[in-house]
């Protein structure tokens, strides 16, 4: 399918709740499968990514139900599955499973093999299959990539400093520990985002953590919970975006997680420039939400330092089609992680920006995008729904037309996107 959007003939305006987080919403539905007793998730993402985790979990042997919006499960005792566990497009969702069933006693003797689309099953895996081998598990790939398959077994605990930071490693690493002999001890060479960090305490897990390093006891059993999904900041930052290059645009976005792991996106726009405003409303360890208020104004180009790069990872798409609409270049380095995501970003981003008429240098780790205007045309999202998304923020600013092709991949994680930046005022439609 293909979205074409109209250059904004208004100011945006209006008060905008982001769907759920997507990476809170994954660990959710794990924790929550394998919590003894029940667990009541608040806010749960409702895209095809999260579903398939979901929907993995209930094939697993957790009770799933659901009313009102509220998702409601009882976990602790899992079971073979009947078929394959299909996950879809989601990268998050492969990886932490693996991690949580490589080790899990109710599994021992059982062979479950994780599918997903064509795009999944292009991504590297081994960052995740070496350690988690190392720990004892039993895991087969196909040259290091989906299809995966496990087959559970006794873990021992490791000491482990990840070459790259990593969440995604991190988690599958942690979520296998809970069931290991002795104890898992991890080292990162930078920050990532903890968001299974701040919620295993809220299972009833025990994890000691330092800036860069987390330790956890093997043989610890999770009990059911509430839990609440604050809105996805990375689903937000295209409405912040929009709201700051659009002309008169004032945006008021509301319960927006603000991870200090993960708020890059927010240090990069402010030192762009931004009108930002933030009204914080939690400031325990459980995951930080709060407010943010936009205003459109002008934007300068930025070197992106190099610590601010893992912080914003998924969202340096849009952040490129930001750097399009600032006065001078953006030069983004350190950025190689690009390149293994739902498509390669960097060299997608960059061949499409200049479709639009972008100035756009691509290097081996990053970009030089420099500002000027921005002409409307078609562009491809080469299956990749951030890109999607992101090329469509910038149609609200090219002098004419924009049209995406394969945009329905936006549904993966956002399905309600269209409608929220029609609300909001922007003129887009499907086609």
């Amino acid at each position: 399918m293909r979205l074409k959007v109209q250059p904004a003939r208004r100011p945006l305006s209006g008060d905008y709740r982001p769907p759920g987080d997507k990476s809170v919403s994954h660990r959710a539905a794990i924790f929550g499968g394998l919590a003894e007793g029940e667990t009541e998730i608040h806010g749960f993402l409702d895209s095809a990514d999260t579903r398939a985790t979901l929907e993995a979990m209930a094939a697993l042997g957790a009770e799933v139900s659901e009313s009102n919006g509220v998702i409601r499960m009882r976990g602790g005792h899992l079971q073979a599955p009947a078929g394959d566990l299909d996950l879809g497009n989601s990268g998050t969702g492969m990886r932490l499973l693996t991690g949580a069933l490589a080790g899990h006693p109710d599994l021992f003797g059982a062979s479950i093999r994780l599918v997903g689309d064509e795009s999944l099953s292009a991504r590297p895996m081994a960052r995740i299959i070496e350690p988690l081998r190392t720990m004892g598990a039993d895991i087969d790939s196909t040259d290091g990539r989906a299809p995966l398959t496990v087959r559970p077994r006794r873990l021992r605990g490791i000491r482990h400093a990840l070459p790259v930071a990593s969440a995604q490693v991190k988690s599958a690493l942690l979520l296998a520990g809970l069931n290991a002999d002795g104890v898992t001890e991890l080292t990162e060479p930078g920050i990532s985002r903890d968001h299974t960090e701040r919620m295993l305490p809220t299972f009833g897990g025990r994890l000691e953590r330092g800036k860069l390093q987390c330790r956890l006891d093997g043989g610890q059993h999770l009990i059911g919970t509430l839990c609440r999904v604050p809105g996805d900041l990375s689903s937000a930052a295209f409405a912040l975006a929009a709201g700051l290059i659009v002309e008169g645009s004032v945006i008021q976005l509301t319960e927006v997680g603000l991870n200090p792991t993960r708020d890059g996106v927010l240090r990069i726009v402010e030192l762009m420039g931004a009108g930002l405003e933030r009204t914080v409303l939690t400031a325990n360890d459980e995951e930080p939400a709060g407010h943010l208020q936009v205003r459109s104004g002008k934007l300068s180009g930025v070197d992106v330092a190099a610590e601010l790069v893992p912080l914003a990872i998924d969202e340096f798409p849009v952040l490129m089609a930001l750097a399009a609409c600032a006065d001078g270049t953006t030069r983004v380095r350190g950025a190689e992680e690009l390149r293994v995501k739902e498509s390669d970003r960097l060299a997608v981003m960059c061949r499409e920006l200049a479709k639009l008429g972008v100035r756009v240098t691509e290097y081996p780790d990053g970009a030089d995008i420099s500002g000027g205007p921005v002409r409307g045309g078609r562009v491809d999202s080469h299956g990749d729904h951030r890109i999607a998304m992101s090329l469509a923020v910038l149609g609200l600013v090219a002098d004419g037309s924009v049209e995406i092709e394969n945009a329905e991949w936006i549904r993966t994680s956002y399905p309600g996107f269209v409608d929220d930046m029609r609300a909001l005022g922007a003129e887009m439609e499907w086609l």
